[in-house]
C-alpha cells in the first residue's frame, strides 16, 4: 500500500521541541535536508506501491533518507538504524519533526525498498544529490563534466588465500 504522506500540523506537539529549532542549522545534513526536492521521489516511487492493498508502506522520504546516509556513512542497515535513533540530524534529513525513541522499520525494510527501486532509483537519489550540491555552491557543473577513478592498489590491503 502507497505510503501515507505527512499531515502534521504547522502546530505540532505542545509538549515536544521541533528538532528544527533544536538543530544547528550550519550542520551539512540539515542543510542538504532543505536543499533536496523530496518531492520528486514521492512522484518516481510513488507508483511502485500499489493502491489500497496491504499495509501502508514506510514514507518514502525516510526510505530514501536512510538510503542515502547508509551510503554516505558506509553503514550496514542494522549500523544505519541503530544510528538513526541516537542521531537527530538523521532524524531530521529523513523527515521526523520531532525525536524519535523507537526504530523506524525492520532493517530487512531496506534490503525490499533497494530490490524495488532498482538501478534507476540510486542514481536518482544520487543526482538529486548533486543537483542540491550544485544548488547549494559546493559542486560546480565544470567539476562534473570528468570523473577520475583511483584504483591503487595497496599491497597490505591484499588476503592472501591459501588453496590446500
Amino acid at each position: 500500500m502507497r505510503p501515507k504522506s505527512s499531515n502534521e500540523s504547522p502546530q505540532g506537539d505542545l509538549f515536544r521541541n521541533r528538532l528544527e529549532h533544536m538543530l544547528d542549522r550550519k550542520h551539512e545534513l540539515y542543510r542538504l535536508a532543505n536543499l533536496i526536492d523530496w518531492k520528486v521521489f514521492d512522484e518516481q516511487f510513488g507508483p511502485l506501491y500499489s493502491e489500497g492493498n496491504g499495509r501502508p508502506g514506510i514514507p518514502i522520504r525516510l526510505m530514501v533518507g536512510v538510503t542515502y546516509l547508509s551510503h554516505v556513512y558506509s553503514l550496514s542497515d542494522e549500523e544505519v538504524l541503530k544510528r538513526w535513533i541516537e542521531n537527530p540530524y538523521f532524524q531530521y534529513f529523513c523527515g521526523e519533526s520531532h525525536f524519535q525513541h523507537k526504530v523506524p522499520m525492520n532493517p530487512s525494510s531496506l534490503t525490499y525498498w533497494r530490490k524495488r527501486i532498482g538501478e534507476q532509483g540510486a542514481e536518482l537519489i544520487l543526482q538529486a544529490t548533486i543537483e542540491a550540491g550544485i544548488k547549494s555552491g559546493s559542486v560546480r557543473e565544470s567539476s562534473l563534466e570528468r570523473v577520475s577513478v583511483d584504483t591503487t592498489v595497496v599491497a597490505s590491503h591484499i588476503k592472501r588465500t591459501i588453496i590446500v
